[in-house]
């Protein structure tokens, strides 16, 4: 079994996956425990997603940090998607990262069965590729005054993925809450809305339908406000 994965949800009669990838530090080498806060802060999404449709996993990382060049996430990442593929069969997969492993999630984007990417409240650093986007489909979402990512640099990427040939659509919650706790029902409800949709198990939302269909320039579509209707 490999340890840079763990199953949260089976799902025996499963028609696609999820994997959650928390989020973490810029630095750091130590690996992080169970209950780690970041990770502890995906736990609400494996109900959020969850229906009998799906499968659920969550990567393990071995180091708490990016690490510069050494991308360790990343690397865990596309670890941990080949261990779900093995154990789902190659299910279709959507890749759910907050902050950090959003990061991770963009960078392994195109990685075999990968169908579309949820990145919240990403990390997106303007000198990362996005290449590797080119056809895929990426939901975003970043509160309006995220004071630990930028909301600025989110926007700057999903720009440059939609020129690079992806298809793209970015929701701000009002606020600045990096942690997704303000308005954490919305949070849960705009990523489950959007891994069935980009699973083909139910219809897409139609903000993200309508951003998926505009051309490589466009500008529209991705600072589309969320309206906290169902917040908890």
């Amino acid at each position: 079994m490999d340890p840079r994965i763990v199953m949260r949800e089976a799902a025996p009669a499963a028609e696609g996956a999820v994997l959650l990838l928390h989020g973490g530090a810029e630095k750091g080498m130590r690996r992080p425990s169970w209950l780690n806060p970041p990770s502890r802060r995906m736990r609400p999404f494996v109900k959020a997603v969850a229906d009998g449709s799906v499968a659920v996993a969550e990567a393990r990382y071995r180091h708490r940090g990016w690490n510069g060049d050494r991308a360790d996430p990343a690397q865990d990442a596309a670890a941990a998607l080949a261990a779900l593929r093995h154990r789902t069969g190659g299910l279709p997969t959507v890749l759910v990262g907050h902050s950090m492993g959003a990061r991770a999630a963009l960078r392994i984007a195109a990685e075999p069965g990968v169908v579309g990417v949820v990145a919240l409240a990403p990390w997106c650093p303007p000198e990362d590729p996005v290449d590797q986007l080119a056809g895929g489909r990426l939901v975003l979402v970043h509160a309006a005054a995220d004071r630990i990512t930028s909301p600025r640099e989110s926007l700057l990427t999903a720009i440059r993925a939609r020129a690079a040939g992806a298809q793209v659509c970015r929701f701000l919650v009002p606020g600045g809450d990096h942690a997704m706790l303000r308005h954490a029902g919305l949070w849960h409800a705009l990523t489950a809305a959007a891994v069935h949709g980009l699973l083909g198990l139910r219809p897409l939302p139609p903000e993200a339908a309508s951003a998926f269909a505009l051309p490589a320039g466009s500008p529209d579509g991705l600072e589309l406000r969320a309206v906290p209707r169902a917040a908890g």
